[in-house]
């Protein structure tokens, strides 16, 4: 029997195996709405036999996007072009999950084809916000050092966010506080030096994310999953950072608060991160996290082979295997990953079932 294609029960929903299309930005919206692009992307991956499908980061406000080109889902207007996803994903028996995010320090950012570079104030460009008047990279201006105000701002759209997810028929919310952008970075000492409740000591710094997640687990249906992606460690061994051991005493208040999945990720923070990078080099932080909090964990990071995603699922190091670049190689692994590892029972679309070997 496969592991790899186990189905795993959450709350009322049950995904048909353990692969998660992961969140990859795609810098193909004009303000923040899906498009046809977004459609087939998405489409092919619930055709491709994924149990989940998450959208690229969903921005909640229009200065909380990455880059002028991110999704959105800030104003009512975006639910539309959003259903007709969902609908689709559902369809295929995946089911349709959204990350919904705000960039924080590292907003306002031309396409990575582009060069990725800083766009200060203009057409395309805006202010960022922070925690601290600290930028991501020390030539470039300072973003907004964030007043109680833009807090309470920021908490009302991750809410009103989620709101307008539930209409547009996504059956799971990510909220994402990782690499760098602002949850995350109201989380590490590096990039928050507030003096405020929202700074300083661990549980000043965790408050906002926490105060979030409260609000929309009170919100979001009971019988709906609540995922939360993290960046596991800074990365930072030369300075007081982020790490693993604050992650566990983190994942452990989310789970308290009604949190299901630890989306276990890394980074991200900080030009000077020096990470190990390696075949699953992020695995060994989803299975502590997994074992010492007592919540389930998804894995992501170069897993790239079915044998690969087996082992994970098989020796209990994480629950789920959330996976990039090799979606974007190979939006059909799961056909590929199933005969590799023996799972008799995978159910090819009929339209292609012809192709079964």
């Amino acid at each position: 029997m496969s592991f790899l294609f186990q189905n795993l029960p959450l709350r009322s929903l049950t995904a048909k195996n353990r692969i998660v299309v992961s969140p990859m930005c795609q810098y193909s919206s004009k303000d923040g709405f899906a498009t046809d692009w977004h459609l087939v992307h998405l489409g092919t991956r619930a055709v491709g036999g994924a149990g989940i499908v998450f959208t690229e980061a969903a921005a909640i406000s229009a200065e909380g996007r990455i880059s002028y080109a991110d999704l959105g889902i800030w104003k009512e207007a975006h639910v539309k072009e959003l259903q007709r996803i969902t609908r689709f994903i559902k369809e295929q028996g995946a089911i349709p999950a959204i990350q919904l995010a705000h960039a924080g320090r590292k907003a306002s950012r031309a396409r990575p084809w582009d060069g990725g570079a800083l766009i200060e104030k203009g057409e395309k460009g805006w202010r960022p916000l922070g925690p601290s008047a600290i930028p991501f990279h020390a030539q470039e201006p300072a973003p907004k050092a964030m007043t109680q105000d833009d807090i309470q701002k920021v908490k009302s759209d991750f809410r009103q966010a989620a709101e307008r997810a539930l209409a547009a028929g996504f059956q799971i919310i990510e909220v994402h506080a990782a690499h760098g952008y602002l949850l995350h970075s109201f989380c590490s000492p590096v990039s928050n030096q507030r003096t405020d409740e929202y700074g300083g000591s661990f549980e000043n710094r965790v408050r906002l994310l926490l105060e979030i997640v409260e609000d929309l687990r009170g919100f979001w249906p009971e019988e709906l999953p609540l995922f939360v992606r993290i960046s596991a460690d800074d990365w930072l061994p030369d300075r007081e950072a982020w790490t693993i051991e604050q992650s566990i005493q983190l994942s452990s208040i989310l789970k308290g608060l009604g949190v299901d999945v630890i989306d276990t990720s890394s980074a991200g923070l900080h030009p000077d991160q020096k990470i190990k990078v390696g075949a699953a080099y992020q695995l060994s932080f989803a299975e502590r996290i997994k074992k010492e909090a007592g919540i389930m964990t998804g894995a992501v990071g170069m897993i790239t082979s079915a044998e690969q995603a087996e082992t994970i699922v098989r020796s209990e190091q994480a629950d789920l295997i959330f996976m990039a670049r090799e979606f974007l190689r190979n939006p059909y692994f799961p056909f590929q990953a199933a005969k590799i590892v023996h799972e008799k029972d995978f159910q090819w679309p009929n339209q292609y079932a012809r192709a079964k070997p």
